[in-house]
C-alpha cells in the first residue's frame, strides 16, 4: 500500500495467546523504542484478543506510547483470518511506517497474509534491524542463500515496512512502570467465522530455551555423544541451560527443541558458553543477541572467536572437565533469577 500521507510510527504486533503476551512482543517493543528515540518517532503496540486489563500497561512499560487494545469474547482463539482483517482496518486508517512482527508459528502465518493485504514488502527472520539516518529507510538484515551470506533488504517505496524478528534476538527491556502512554480500547468481534475450532490441546513439545539467562551450547567438537553428559553437568553447576548446534539434532544426539542457530531457536543469554562450535553464520545468527560469550575450540580459525567476548585455544572436553571439577572444588554463588509468567504459546 502507497499510503498518501505517511505517518511515521513505528508499530509493534503484540501477540499473545490466553490473555498473556508473547515475549517476543517485549523484545520488539524494546528495539522499536531505541528506533524511535533516534529518529523521534512514536512507538504503537496492537494486540487482540480476550485480553486482562493489564496488558496495556505492561506494553505501555515496554516501550510504547500508545496501544490498540481490540478485545472481544470471539477473538479469544488467535486465528488468522479474523486477526489480519482487523489489523488490516487498523493499519490502513492509521498508516504506519514500520510494522514488526515476532516470527512465531502464528507471527509467520499472520504477517505475510496482512503483507499480501495492503500490497507491501516483507522481510522474514530478521537478525538487525536499523534506520538509515539519510533516507529514513528501515534496514532490514537477514541470512540468505543458506546463510552463507548476510543480506540488508529495504523497501523504499510501498508502506508500511514489515518485518518478522525471531524471539530471543533481541534483549528484553527493563520495564518502566512510570512510563506515560495512551491504551485505546476497541470493541471489535470477529466477526463470521470461516473455520470453527473444535478443540485445542496443549503442545507436548513446548520447551525452548530461548530464554535460558545462562547457557551452555555444545557443537560437533565434543566429538561423542557420550560426552554430552559432561556438557549437562556444566551447565547444572553454572545453573544453566543446555542446547547444540543442528548437526547434533540431525546426528540424534539431541532434542529439536535444543538447537540453536537460523534452522533453530535464537537465544540471548547473559552466559554463554560455546564448546566445539566452529561459528558458522547459520549457528552465530541465532546467538547474536548473547551478552558474554565464552568459545572454546581447537582450531585457532574457527569462526566462532569473532563473536566470542573470550576464547579459549583448545580440546573443548578437556576445557568441560577441568572448568566441572574447578567448579566442584569452589561452587559458584548461585543466582536467583526472578520469575517470569510462563508463557506457552
Amino acid at each position: 500500500m502507497n499510503f498518501s500521507q505517511k505517518n511515521s510510527e513505528i508499530w509493534v504486533y503484540a501477540e499473545q495467546h490466553a490473555g498473556v503476551i508473547h515475549p517476543v512482543a517485549f523484545e520488539l517493543l524494546g528495539t522499536a523504542r531505541k528506533l524511535a528515540d533516534d529518529r523521534g518517532l512514536r512507538v504503537t503496540a496492537a494486540v487482540i484478543g480476550d485480553l486482562r486489563a493489564s496488558c496495556g500497561e505492561d506494553l505501555i512499560a515496554a516501550g510504547a506510547d500508545h496501544v490498540f487494545l481490540v478485545t472481544h469474547e470471539t477473538l479469544k482463539l488467535p486465528m488468522e483470518l479474523p486477526y489480519e482483517e482487523i489489523l488490516y482496518r487498523l493499519v490502513s486508517r492509521e498508516q504506519p511506517d514500520i510494522l514488526l512482527f515476532g516470527a512465531t508459528p502464528f507471527g509467520r502465518s499472520l504477517a505475510p497474509r496482512l503483507a499480501a493485504h495492503l500490497g507491501t514488502g516483507l522481510t522474514a527472520d530478521c537478525t538487525s534491524l536499523s534506520i538509515d539516518p539519510e533516507s529514513g529507510l528501515l534496514k532490514q538484515v537477514r541470512p540468505a542463500f543458506g546463510g552463507s551470506l548476510m543480506a540488508e533488504i529495504v523497501c523504499p517505496v510501498m508502506r508500511p515496512q514489515m518485518a518478522t524478528v525471531r524471539p530471543g534476538v533481541f534483549p528484553r527491556p527493563t520495564p518502566d512502570f512510570t512510563r506515560g502512554g495512551n491504551i485505546e480500547r476497541i470493541w471489535q468481534p470477529a466477526g463470521t467465522p470461516k473455520v470453527t475450532v473444535l478443540r485445542t490441546e496443549a503442545r507436548r513439545d513446548g520447551r525452548s530455551i530461548a530464554g535460558a539467562k545462562r547457557l551452555v551450547i555444545a557443537g560437533r567438537g565434543i566429538g561423542l555423544k557420550k560426552n554430552l553428559a559432561l556438557v549437562e553437568e556444566l551447565a547444572t553447576l553454572l545453573d544453566a541451560d543446555w542446547g547444540c548446534t543442528r548437526p547434533l539434532v540431525e546426528n540424534g544426539w539431541c532434542e529439536s527443541f535444543r538447537q540453536v542457530g537460523q534452522t533453530g531457536c535464537s537465544v540471548s543469554p547473559e552466559l554463554l558458553v560455546s564448546v566445539g562450535v566452529s561459528g558458522a553464520v547459520q549457528h552465530t545468527a541465532g546467538i547474536a543477541g548473547a551478552k558474554q560469550i565464552i568459545a572454546v575450540n581447537k582450531d585457532p580459525a574457527a569462526q566462532i572467536f569473532a563473536s566470542a567476548s573470550y576464547a579459549v585455544e583448545g580440546d573443548c572436553v578437556q576445557f568441560i572437565k577441568s572448568l566441572i571439577s574447578e567448579l566442584r572444588a569452589n561452587p559458584p554463588m548461585r543466582t536467583i533469577w526472578g520469575s517470569s509468567e510462563e508463557y506457552n504459546g
